[in-house]
């Protein structure tokens, strides 16, 4: 953890801030002016809503800014070389685009090293540290002072429900330390809290991601991983099924005993479902209020064709002891998903570009072995190393592009 002052003293670079904006209904704009010439252009306006980012001159000064709900307007004089985030979906974003370097914060990094890393395994030359991350859930302010970040990527609406913070905290945090520029709301398309709910919009994780690459000018670098990305949409939707044909499919978490089962539900809006929703699968907990428990009686009234167990990825002990419980127990035993043996992890609901983009092909060949091939009886190590035929997006072509190389 960097050292820093704790009598919240404004370091130097900061002497030139200048906000941009006023704090409005508790939405925060704000604009930086420093003295670096190193930004490049920025007019990128996003089709899907009026939000733009746009590049202003001063003389031997250039700033840039991006916008986007809730935080409004961000401006900047030079790229973030110093980033907290909180939710993996941004901290995610900032390694797709080559600046995992920056991180210094983010939630349970421990846990989430689990996912990534095996991820990261089949993206050759494309590595993170995960082991000095402040773990920033419920975050401490005065550890925010220490931190000194350029940025806070991470929603400042959702900041501001944790227990120990409100919104007087947040303004602070954008007022004396850096601004924040996140969005996380629009995973579940949650409520904002009522100083927010007048600017809250909700975005696609590709649209939030778009913005992101805005604020670290690597424009080049997304638009390669959306090439990716659109490419392998197309892919699964011109080869899915005729949808009587689609297996009914339960979504959970579940303890290795299966004594508390979690729900979670298949398809409906925001990106806590961008790797399941595509697929067009009924939802056999699809009446089930999401996140609410059920026992394995009710599972097993569901009887799902396929089940998919989320977080068992990246804990791989755990991993094995569910899908032994599910063929060891009798109850469990009745279910279809069991006798077919189509019972199969997912990694992290939460992912950002990089776990979006294995989560579509890990669940494509579970679903659908026929149409994208099989998904390999998973022991809990790596993720599976596909031959390049059988990889539904080029994972060389993703490793390339995180480290630099955009050429197509």
């Amino acid at each position: 953890m960097p050292d820093g002052s704790s009598d919240h003293e404004t370091s130097t670079r900061r002497d030139a801030i200048k906000y941009g904006g006023a704090v409005i209904g508790g939405g925060l704009l704000a604009g930086c002016i420093g003295q670096s010439n190193s930004a490049s252009p920025l007019t990128e306006t996003t089709a899907n809503d009026s939000s733009t980012a746009t590049k202003t001159t001063e003389p031997e000064v250039e700033s840039y800014s991006v916008t986007m709900a809730p935080t409004g307007t961000v401006g900047l004089d030079e790229v973030p070389q110093n980033v907290f985030t909180i939710l993996v979906h941004h901290a995610d974003m900032v390694v797709a685009l080559g600046h995992g370097d920056a991180l210094n914060a983010m939630y349970s990094p421990s846990n989430f090293e689990g996912n990534y890393d095996k991820l990261l395994e089949r993206l050759n030359g494309v590595s993170v540290d995960w082991s000095e991350l402040y773990n920033s859930w419920n975050p401490d302010k005065e550890t925010l002072y220490e931190l000194d970040s350029d940025l806070h990527l991470a929603d400042p609406a959702y900041v501001s429900t944790m227990d120990a913070w409100d919104t007087a905290d947040v303004e602070e945090v954008q007022t004396e330390i850096a601004p924040w520029f996140g969005n996380s709301l629009s995973r579940n398309h949650s409520e904002p809290p009522a100083d927010w709910a007048d600017q809250y919009q909700y975005y696609s994780l590709w649209d939030i991601f778009g913005k992101v690459a805005q604020v670290f000018q690597e424009q080049e670098r997304y638009e390669a991983l959306s090439d990716v990305k659109t490419n392998l949409d197309s892919a699964i939707s011109s080869s899915l099924p005729a949808s009587d044909n689609r297996p009914q499919t339960a979504r959970i978490m579940t303890t290795p005993e299966l004594d508390t089962i979690w729900t979670f539900h298949m398809n409906g809006p925001g990106f806590i479902r961008s790797h399941t929703r595509p697929f067009g699968v009924p939802d056999a907990l699809s009446d089930v209020e999401e996140s609410s428990t059920i026992d394995l009686e009710t599972l097993v009234e569901t009887d799902p064709e396929v089940i998919l167990v989320e977080n068992a990825f990246a804990r791989s002990g755990d991993w094995r002891a569910v899908k032994k419980e599910f063929h060891n127990d009798p109850v469990a035993g009745e279910i279809s998903a069991v006798k077919n043996d189509r019972v199969y992890p997912l990694s992290a609901r939460y992912g950002g570009p990089i776990m979006n983009l294995f989560q579509l092909e890990m669940v494509s060949k579970q679903l659908y072995p026929e149409q994208f091939g099989e998904w390999p009886d998973y022991d809990g190590g790596p993720y599976p190393d596909f031959s390049k035929g059988e990889q539904l997006f080029d994972h060389q072509r993703v490793a390339d592009i995180i480290r630099g190389d955009t050429d197509a």
